[in-house]
């Protein structure tokens, strides 16, 4: 209700002014029966500051057409949420935890060959959802996360290297526009992601197969009354509504649906900075196949107490669902359920709930009904940082938000839900951290979560499939780099287009023996090595064009390769382009030996 007088005459008087439009005027009534007057306490009479007032109600307006039943929705479920967050209910009361289904591919052995196998033959049935809402600023990057480099030898950004991947899913199937890609942009990240997709022709990929689906933000809430935050006399605090908006407009757009119209049988969900997904994807995707999962979600050994989400099977008696159980509730959870010493590590130190990395795998069939009976709406979260412990005001304003793995909150039917663990070198190396951040972590012990340890593990995945392929790689040791480990070498990147599979690698790379500083790069659909030794630093890149087929045998590479060089060292580090500085160090050609086949035909070298 509104107790200022004159705040009441100025509000009337705009509604009667002919300054705003009908719908304007509406939204502004809806507010106010909302109680939420105070976002009109500070504006200027009828007829002045006319642009700012219009801008306010565009923000709000947005969040009254897209959020489903409105903004009045919005904030009625939000003062439900901090009602119960104030009086400490437990979300899981009544529930017994329990071990979720697994399948254990940690062991990279012939088992996790013949799932991958399943999914090679069914590429052509496979869609990929991006969910790329952020911006680099936790990083300090100044640009979208998409546009940041995995490595920096090839300088592939990650948008570029899962549209490669993409398209060596489609040589698979022989069907060009095959594999669609879903990217859920947010209005930070739109604009950006757009011109990056445009300027590169869609890094190869047919326009027609990417859609776009914008996700909108949400008003901050001030207080447990659920007010809109302000920031400025015509400004809403906006914030995220998190990933898990990617279901909703999964539906409103009509687009699952039609992913099941073009024969498509399952969706891969992955995130925006996690170069090794790939790695784990396809099996993945031949255990959803092989085990008729519905829903099965992509996990890593998880440390007990390590801030992860823990992949959790939830039984009350009446209902059993496997979900995501935040770290900071599981202990508890634990410690007023199945084990008073909260949780404790097995006998390979892990705890026995697997780790969440928000990589999905959904039966398109099972989702798309999931989603029209819920219309996508997610179940929402509140997490206030409180003042003190009276939880009566909080230290800044908070948002309802969604997290994409709690769709299995939605299953009525007794949907298959698994659980599919992996390495996490193999398959999670997030990128999400500065350097003083990523320090700070690795001094704790954590995993540091940064630019560098992302390419370390992305040339060290490389390794692994070499020397999953019965080869020779002599791996050099670990090192600080401003506080953060990377290891110098081998460097190894084999792009989609050489190897999507291990078993890709087992039949194109045989006796091949690397030193410890060397680097290979191979990019090309039909390059055959037998017989290749690397010592000392040498590098050896090969880029070979469409049916160039590229043989090697008994080739010895000696040459000074690429040189580390730290930006401290360096004199021009000050202009070194960010994605280098969120590093601290750069790579330099030194003598390389660089074969670029550009013409179709047989070569040997």
């Amino acid at each position: 209700m509104i107790n200022n007088e004159k705040l009441l005459i100025t509000v009337r008087a705009e509604l009667k002014s002919s300054a705003l439009s009908a719908y304007e005027k509406n939204l502004i009534q809806i507010l106010l029966d909302s109680d939420q007057a105070h976002i009109f306490s500070n504006w200027a009479p009828p007829g002045e500051a006319t642009d700012e007032k219009k801008a306010l109600l565009a923000d709000l307006s947005t969040v009254e057409s897209s959020y489903p039943g409105g903004i009045t929705a919005y904030i009625n479920n939000a003062r439900t949420l901090l009602a119960a967050s104030k009086d400490g209910v437990n979300p899981f009361s009544g529930y017994q935890p329990e071990q979720p289904d697994t399948v254990d591919l940690t062991s990279l052995d012939d088992t996790y060959s013949e799932y991958e196998d399943v999914a090679m033959k069914n590429m052509d049935k496979i869609a990929v959802a991006l969910v790329a809402g952020g911006l680099g600023e936790r990083l300090g990057y100044p640009g979208i996360k998409l546009n940041i480099p995995v490595e920096t030898l090839t300088e592939t950004t990650y948008i570029q290297h899962y549209s490669t991947v993409i398209l060596a899913m489609e040589l698979r199937t022989g069907k060009p526009g095959s594999v669609p890609m879903i990217i859920m942009t947010s209005r930070d990240s739109h604009e950006k992601t757009m011109t990056a997709l445009t300027e590169n022709n869609f890094f190869g990929l047919q326009e027609s197969q990417v859609t776009i689906l914008k996700q909108e933000l949400v008003p901050a809430i001030a207080d447990n009354d659920g007010h809109i935050a302000m920031h400025g006399p015509y400004s809403v605090t906006l914030k995220p509504h998190g990933h898990g908006d990617i279901h909703m407009l999964m539906h409103t757009s009509g687009t699952a649906e039609r992913l099941i119209t073009d024969g498509k049988q399952h969706l891969l969900f992955i995130q925006d900075t996690n170069g090794q997904v790939f790695n784990a994807a396809f099996a993945a995707i031949g255990a959803s196949i092989k085990h008729n999962l519905d829903f099965n979600s992509v996990a890593v050994n998880r440390i007990p107490g390590e801030a992860v989400g823990a992949l959790t099977k939830l039984n009350n008696g009446d209902k059993c669902i496997t979900i995501n159980v935040e770290y900071n509730q599981l202990d508890p959870l634990l410690r007023s359920t199945v084990s008073p010493e909260g949780d404790v590590p097995n006998e390979k130190g892990f705890s026995i709930f697997p780790g969440n990395i928000n990589v999905l795998v959904a039966n398109l069939n099972t989702y798309a009904k999931v989603l029209k009976d819920s219309g996508g709406i997610i179940a929402e979260f509140v997490n206030p940082k409180y003042k003190d412990d009276t939880r009566t005001s909080f230290k800044k304003p908070t948002r309802l938000e969604t997290m994409m793995q709690d769709l299995p909150k939605l299953f009525k039917s007794g949907e298959n839900v698994g659980v599919t663990i992996f390495d996490r070198c193999w398959c999670f190396s997030a990128n999400k951290n500065n350097i003083i951040d990523a320090k700070a972590k690795h001094e704790q012990g954590g995993p540091p979560e940064s630019a560098a340890t992302a390419e370390s593990d992305f040339y060290l995945a490389g390794r692994m499939k070499l020397q999953l392929a019965g080869n020779t790689v002599n791996e050099h040791s670990e090192e600080l780099i401003l506080g953060i480990p990377f290891t110098r070498g081998p460097k190894v990147i084999l792009t989609p287009r050489f190897a999507l599979s291990i078993g890709d690698v087992k039949q194109k790379i045989r006796n091949l023996e690397m030193s410890d500083e060397s680097t290979l790069i191979l990019d090309g659909e039909d390059i055959n090595i037998d017989g290749l030794k690397m010592s000392g630093s040498s590098a050896l890149v090969i880029r070979t064009e469409k049916d160039a087929k590229v043989s090697i045998k008994d080739k010895e590479i000696s040459n000074t390769g690429f040189e580390l060089i730290l930006l401290t060292d360096d004199d021009s580090s000050e202009t070194a382009p960010e994605y280098l500085k969120i590093r601290g160090f750069k790579f330099k050609n030194r003598g390389a030996e660089i074969l670029e086949f550009n013409t179709p035909g047989n070569y040997e070298v």
